[in-house]
């Protein structure tokens, strides 16, 4: 007890205040849950935050949204008065709805409870848990529950939604439940992954990189194998592969075949299993890893002058010239010391450990000629090599984005962003700062799929004309993902929730975007009778990004590239997919993104108004 009021008067915020009393005072109370006092605080708390029903409003109403669109667009191109049509856009519907919601909330699970860890460490109130007589379960276990409640509600409250599709005729109510089922393993796992990671490493980048990199690259080893053995049954592929479970679960036949039910029972066992296995790790190894030798104690110094010069020998210390720095010291500290720390090392060896997977398939696709196939009816479609092409690209981009964010939640989170504001630095040396030393941080991140590129060009896939526009056009994501997530780390308080906002930008930027599109492609018909639903994606998804954005700090540039910036996305990637007027799509990149990328750059260079502890209030401990 000494020691927690010890740390609680040494650390400081009103977040960690709350946090350890709160803390205190749980371990006085009995017991309420078996998973401990963590989870049963997060229990209490999250049904008094406004966001919470509000997430689960915004959740169910977007994907109503697309519910209604497809509607919409399927109304325009056939009539669904008879049963065989209604049939087809429920099935159609739910295959299309399913793995949007895996996608999603697996994502959620996954950096949700990275950051949330991570946070915890920054704050130093991790080590207010490893001083009680909290046992390792309680820790590890309390925090991945307490996390997944966002997730899990998020999945509950979308059951009924999905429950009316069965009405429509061509999906069975079996079906929606397997895929339920499919989903909740899977966002356990990913949360369990990415508790342990938090818990095992030190920076809350590393954490988040190394748990999107650690679910990937199982998913991708699960499916070479599964690909490479031809003779395995089909229960035993779906077992090991969450996501062909989840397309054979939401096929159109409305029925679950015998052994497509085996699968699935079997990878819901799997998946809990790897769970259990992850977890059991982080129960060991919680206070084996915690507190890291970065923040461990070290020896007292010497407090009188007998003491120093005792110490002062040869053997003890010597004298070091002291290291220049340049003109603009956070660039400098981001480039030439570990500021991210040494473990970075780790990320940059996964990331290309999973390019060297994605690289051998188009490798292996251009020596059997397959790369030059295409892969889609629409026009002069595109080569099979630019699905792999893409998968690397947007988690290359998601990666950047993450460290961007970071770099700035870190000062905060260590109380040095306070004292940066105090000193003669000026706006602009800390953005550009944080800007160019998150993309020299990240320079394996960004160079590796831009030599991929530059192969596609060189082994005859692409022209080299369109192979330098895809260089440039991926050169303006990398600069717009990192100022994207310099403004959230400097709007938002919380780091869970600037990585949240930040990434979900992201996400509907290369995701949201190609649903929409997807569901104008698949349903053919008028265009006018497409133009309502169209626009209402568009303008919803533009009014969703300028709350992201413009949250705090609206302004008029913010307001017209929010809702420009998504139907330029729209446009560069049909025109991208139909392969004409290259020039026009990078033109377009250059125009909407330069333009977002000034629109967010400026605010931050003339006011560099930060949002800093006063605001805690308003966000809570995110």
């Amino acid at each position: 007890m000494v020691a927690c009021c010890y740390w609680k008067r040494k650390l400081s915020g009103p977040a960690t205040y709350q946090a350890s009393m709160l803390l205190l005072g749980t371990l006085h109370r009995k017991k309420e849950y078996m998973l401990g006092p963590v989870f049963n605080r997060e229990a209490i708390v999250a049904p008094k935050r406004t966001k919470t029903y509000l997430s689960r409003g915004i959740y169910v109403a977007a994907l109503f949204a697309l519910l209604c669109t497809g509607y919409l667009v399927f109304d325009g191109s056939r009539s669904l008065s008879t049963v065989s049509d209604s049939a087809r856009f429920g099935g159609w519907m739910f295959v299309l709805l399913a793995p949007l919601q895996l996608l999603i909330l697996c994502s959620m699970s996954a950096v949700g409870s990275a950051a949330s860890v991570a946070q915890e460490k920054d704050r130093r109130t991790i080590l207010l848990l490893l001083m009680t007589r909290l046992s390792g379960f309680e820790v590890v276990v309390g925090k991945l529950t307490a996390t997944l409640l966002g997730p899990v509600s998020l999945l509950l409250a979308a059951l009924p939604l999905f429950l009316v599709l069965p009405l429509l005729g061509g999906v069975a109510p079996e079906q929606v439940g397997a895929v339920f089922a499919i989903t909740l393993a899977s966002i356990i796992f990913a949360g369990s992954v990415g508790t342990v990671m938090g818990l095992w490493r030190e920076k809350t980048f590393q954490a988040i990189a190394l748990t999107v990199l650690a679910i990937l690259m199982l998913l991708v080893c699960g499916e070479i194998v599964i690909g490479s053995v031809s003779s395995l049954p089909e229960a035993v592929r779906l077992a090991f592969s969450p996501f062909r479970a989840l397309m054979a679960s939401a096929s159109p036949s409305g029925i679950l075949t015998a052994s497509t039910f085996t699968g699935i029972v079997a990878l819901f066992a799997v998946m809990l299993l790897l769970s259990a296995l992850v977890l059991l790790i982080g129960v060991a190894r919680v206070r084996i890893w915690n507190p890291s030798r970065e923040v461990r104690f070290k020896a007292p110094e010497p407090e009188t002058g007998e003491e120093a010069k005792e110490q002062e020998t040869k053997e003890s210390w010597k004298v070091r010239a002291p290291r220049p720095v340049w003109n603009n010291p956070v660039l400098w500290r981001e480039v030439r010391t570990w500021a991210y720390g040494r473990k970075v090392i780790v990320i940059r060896v996964a990331f290309a450990m999973l390019f060297a997977l994605g690289a051998l398939i188009v490798f292996d696709q251009i020596q059997s000629g397959i790369a030059y196939e295409s892969i889609s009816r629409v026009g002069r479609s595109l080569p099979s090599a630019t699905l792999p092409v893409a998968a690397i690209g947007v988690v290359s981009l998601v990666l950047v984005n993450t460290l961007a964010v970071n770099s700035v939640t870190n000062e905060r989170d260590g109380l040095a962003l306070d004292l940066l504001l105090v000193t003669d630095l000026s706006p602009r040396e800390f953005v550009f700062g944080k800007m160019l030393g998150v993309l020299y941080v990240g320079k394996e991140l960004i160079l590796l799929p831009l030599g991929l590129l530059i192969y596609l060009g060189v082994s005859g896939v692409t022209t080299y004309e369109n192979m330098v526009y895809a260089i440039l056009g991926a050169v303006i994501l990398y600069a717009f993902v990192a100022m994207l997530g310099i403004h959230s780390g400097l709007n938002y308080v919380a780091g869970r929730t600037a990585i949240l906002a930040s990434l979900g930008t992201v996400f509907f930027l290369c995701v949201g975007i190609a649903i929409c599109m997807t569901i104008m492609v698949s349903f053919q018909g008028a265009f006018q009778m497409q133009l309502a639903p169209f626009l209402l994606m568009i303008l919803g998804g533009g009014g969703a990004l300028f709350a992201s954005l413009g949250w705090r700090n609206p302004s008029r540039a913010i307001f017209v590239a929010s809702f420009t910036l998504p139907l330029i996305t729209y446009y560069s990637i049909t025109q991208f997919l139909l392969q004409t007027d290259h020039l026009f799509v990078f033109f377009a990149m250059l125009t909407g993104y330069g333009f977002t990328i000034a629109a967010l750059m400026i605010p931050a260079l003339s006011e560099f108004d930060v949002s800093l502890e006063k605001d805690r209030s308003r966000e809570g401990d995110g």
